[in-house]
């Protein structure tokens, strides 16, 4: 069984399947955090464009198209110190590079449909989603094949560990207790 021992923990999985929890557990554990998103977030602020969930997505795929498909990951790690949690790996390119960094593993996160759509309307974000069919389609646009877009299956089948978080907070986290 593979331990959460690791000075760098990437994170990856479907949308509201309890990523962000996963990362809570971490930081309260001593990890620095980031988030691939927030390069793209912040491209999306400089561009003076809405943060919706559509906007995240097409705007992530351009950058990896015009700098290569890790390029979330190497801006990432030019700001890593010390052990550090890198949350919305969703490329496999971004994943290979991290795994060239020193002690790295790779958790994915997944939960039911149904159940991390809920939890997704809950948390009130833009989602670009109102309706479950809705939900469903736009994460298959995370699942593509291209090269230079979200691959966020094969990213899934890369982990070192796989939670299936399906019940309450308190059973993820002794979950994760467990991994250390």
């Amino acid at each position: 069984m593979v331990k959460l021992k690791a000075r760098l923990i990437g994170l990856t999985g479907t949308n509201g399947a309890g990523k962000g929890e996963v990362a809570n557990f971490l930081k309260k554990k001593g990890y620095a955090y980031y988030s691939l998103s927030d390069i793209v977030r912040q491209e999306l602020s400089q561009e003076g464009k809405e943060l919706s969930r559509n906007n995240l997505i097409k705007t992530g795929n351009k950058l990896r198209e015009k700098f290569g498909a890790d390029i979330l990951a190497r801006l990432i790690v030019k700001k890593i110190k010390d052990k550090t949690v890198i949350d919305s790996i969703r490329n496999p390119k971004e994943v290979e590079y991290l795994r060239q960094q020193k002690d790295f593993i790779l958790i994915a996160v997944d939960a039911p449909v149904t159940l991390r759509f809920k939890r997704i309307k809950k948390r009130g974000r833009k989602e670009s989603v109102s309706t479950l069919q809705e939900f469903i389609q736009k994460e298959a646009e995370e699942m593509t094949s291209n090269q230079k877009g979200q691959q966020l299956q094969t990213c899934i089948k890369m982990a070192d560990i796989k939670i299936t978080n399906e019940g309450s907070l308190e059973e993820l986290y002794q979950k994760l207790e467990k991994l250390l």
